[in-house]
């Protein structure tokens, strides 16, 4: 599914977004400037910043602090992404080394910091306390969010319930704040920041649930990392916990003992059982039932060619390949 329309759309925004990115990001320390405009350009979607342009001009914002809020979004996810590949010890990530197999764990946590201390930096510079009050919290949700993903990994016996928990903290909750932010920037009324709140919050989920199955049903290159890290890291994610619901009982076994010893020994032996359980298509249905809701939240704000645009990415966030 092309989503290149609503780029166009906001061509000139995002434009802004990336200068002011590059420009925050210096530092004179040579070695944060290096890793971080490794991980900033590494050819991410933009998603973040993407969803806060189209939520403030779907409100006709007329101010500047919309491209303020996208670059800290952005910078807020880029620090998560750095201190994920070291906890995961991850060595490839959209197709390219991760920063962490370059320069090592230590720079790049310790990049992430920075990339953290600058996003809060610029919020003082918005001169809001209701975004700071937004942005205070969902870094927060999302550090809790990271821990639980922890305590996760390496058990098979994660629920559904608390694995959706964890996607919802540590990935769905900047989403829900890249968009409610938009409302918020509009002094928009109550009803409609939490419009725009539960539609980010349903987005970041469709996507994680839709980045679920392409683990598991893509290929090495559309994905950009290998097929199957999150089973090598231990992580029980939503088809392997459907399949050892569901599926026959050897297979279930596989699964439990793949998730325990982590590692990609037994990968064939998983996706086999992940396939003739159906869990590919039930994480695909939950992906998209979290899209619908998406959909139905946006439907309550005032129609424009910027929510049509949001609309249109709840349906990519479900039918993309990559």
């Amino acid at each position: 599914m092309d989503i290149q329309s609503t780029y166009d759309l906001i061509a000139d925004d995002m434009q802004a977004v990336n200068g002011l990115i590059q420009k925050r990001l210096h530092s004179d320390v040579v070695l944060i400037n290096q890793l971080g405009h490794y991980i900033i350009n590494s050819g991410g979607k933009r998603l973040r910043p993407v969803v806060v342009l189209l939520s403030a001009r779907a409100f006709d914002y007329q101010g500047s602090c919309h491209i303020d809020i996208a670059t800290i979004i952005e910078f807020i996810h880029t620090a998560t992404l750095l201190h994920d590949d070291v906890v995961d010890s991850s060595e490839l990530r959209r197709g390219q080394k991760t920063a962490n197999s370059i320069w090592g764990s230590e720079a790049s946590v310790l990049v992430g910091d920075f990339l953290y201390s600058r996003a809060f930096e610029m919020m003082v510079d918005v001169n809001s306390m209701r975004v700071m009050e937004i942005l205070a919290r969902t870094t927060n949700t999302i550090a809790e969010g990271e821990v639980m993903q922890l305590l996760n990994c390496h058990d098979p016996d994660t629920t559904e319930e608390r694995y959706l928990d964890v996607i919802r903290s540590k990935t769905a909750k900047l989403f829900e704040a890249a968009t409610q932010l938009g409302a918020v920037l509009s002094c928009r009324p109550a009803a409609e920041e939490e419009a725009m709140a539960a539609y980010g919050m349903h987005l970041g989920t469709a996507f994680q649930l839709t980045d679920d199955v392409l683990d598991y049903s893509a290929s090495s290159d559309d994905l950009g990392k290998n097929i199957g890290d999150d089973l090598a890291e231990g992580k029980p994610t939503l088809p392997l916990i459907y399949a050892m619901r569901n599926g026959i009982p050897s297979h279930a076994e596989v699964i439990r003992n793949a998730i325990e010893g982590g590692g990609r020994d037994n990968l064939a032996e998983v996706i086999e059982a992940i396939e003739s359980s159906g869990a590919i298509a039930y994480t695909a249905k939950t992906a998209r039932r979290e899209a619908e809701k998406a959909i139905q939240a946006i439907k309550k704000i005032p129609a424009s060619p910027y929510q049509e645009a949001l609309l249109n990415l709840a349906k990519f966030a479900v039918y993309r390949t990559y």
